[in-house]
């Protein structure tokens, strides 16, 4: 156990990105066990495993997700990664509960939508698209959300998600300035998803925040250096 872990370092809840599912973070959640963390890793409903549930995706319903997730991992605020979309719901979870977290830390996380924004996004999650372009992503996904109704209701889902976020998206610099817990943004300097402007925009934006840029790492969450990741995620952040 590594002994300089604070108290909140050593609860760590793991929050996966759109169309992803616990084990993507399992590599990671394995490198944070190492130096002593207590980990969970949350799979959003109608994602994965999950039983499929009759109601659309929002961004409440998985902030009540990772609600249900801390109050598993025991007493006392801890730590919530997020990965992407996940980054995203951490920081609502932290403006909503913040007796619930004491510190926050993201990765890849797109904090700017618009109604531009999530149309363009939203068309690339067209399943036959997919399936001809891409098909061993295709795969992937059918393979990851056999559990949650299949990966097309996934992927319509997640368009009607990013619908609404573009309509009237939540976190604005706002709710990130009021944020008491300490933030630590972070993005990898080849990602094609969010830009590292994007990301200081939002640190900018945050009272007890950091921004991390990692090097040599695109977006996909199976190419980021682990260890680096882990350290990123145990380090002391302001205020901690």
């Amino acid at each position: 156990m590594d002994e300089a872990l604070t108290p909140a370092a050593r609860r760590v809840l793991l929050i996966h990105g759109a169309l992803g599912a616990a084990e993507q973070l399992a590599p990671l959640a394995e490198r944070l066990e190492a130096r002593g963390a207590r980990v969970s890793v949350v799979e959003l409903e109608g994602h994965g495993r999950t039983a499929p549930r009759d109601r659309s995706f929002a961004m409440a319903h998985f902030a009540e997700n990772v609600i249900d997730a801390l109050d598993a991992l025991g007493t006392g605020p801890g730590t919530l990664f997020g990965y992407s979309m996940g980054g995203y719901v951490a920081l609502l979870v932290a403006a909503a509960y913040p007796d619930r977290v004491a510190r926050v830390v993201t990765l890849g996380t797109k904090f700017r939508w618009d109604a531009e924004t999530a149309a363009r996004e939203a068309r690339r999650l067209d399943p036959a698209t997919i399936r001809a372009k891409v098909p061993r992503f295709a795969g992937a996904l059918a393979a990851r959300h056999a559990g949650a109704g299949g990966w097309e209701a996934v992927l319509a889902r997640t368009a009607t998600l990013l619908t609404a976020l573009g309509d009237d998206a939540p976190l604005t610099d706002g709710v990130l300035g009021g944020l008491r817990c300490p933030v630590r943004v972070m993005v990898g300097d080849r990602d094609a998803t969010v830009t590292v402007e994007e990301t200081a925009g939002a640190w900018r934006a945050l009272v007890h925040g950091e921004l991390a840029v990692l090097p040599a790492t695109p977006h996909p969450i199976e190419q980021v250096d682990t260890a680096l990741l882990a350290e990123l995620v145990l380090g002391g952040l302001v205020g901690i």
